[in-house]
């Protein structure tokens, strides 16, 4: 049974499509705007890397001409993943966080993905409870990490 994120009729219009290069800085500058950037992670880097493996799986939501969404998504034929989730701080609250990971969990589950998992900072309550409104919920897992490659300080 397919257990996707609801999707709703929203009074704005969010049209979703694939990222293309000429989006990079619009992307970058969202991701500066909703405190993703890390300084460990080169966001260009990240992108670079992104457009060499399932570059169809990264998607856009543009809002009356402007860029206000983004997400990264895979499937490595075991479980799907998703990162760079961002909604405009301006344009939060209107449901396009929820279209985009609806558009995702479809996208994934047509290439057979059965389980779709996130990593949530645990500092970041507003977004533990909006993926927990989509029907998320926490893992009995702990999540560890190695870098191999070390980028330079992001920007």
């Amino acid at each position: 049974m397919r257990n996707l994120a609801a999707k709703h009729i929203w009074y704005i219009a969010m049209h979703i499509r694939q990222f293309k290069t000429a989006d990079t800085e619009d992307a970058v500058a969202l991701w500066k705007r909703c405190g993703l950037i890390q300084p460990w992670n080169d966001p260009y880097q990240d992108i670079s890397r992104k457009l060499l493996v399932q570059p169809e799986l990264f998607l856009v939501g543009e809002s009356n001409g402007a860029l206000v969404a983004t997400a990264m998504a895979g499937y490595d034929g075991h479980r799907g993943s998703v990162y760079y989730l961002a909604v405009d701080p301006n344009q939060q609250g209107k449901g396009f966080g929820a279209e985009l990971m609806c558009d995702i969990e479809s996208r994934l589950y047509s290439l057979g993905c059965p389980k779709l998992s996130l990593d949530v900072r645990t500092t970041n309550d507003a977004v533990v409870g909006f993926y927990q409104r989509l029907g998320y919920s926490r893992d009995n897992v702990a999540s560890f990490a190695k870098r191999l490659i070390v980028d330079s300080k992001g920007t």
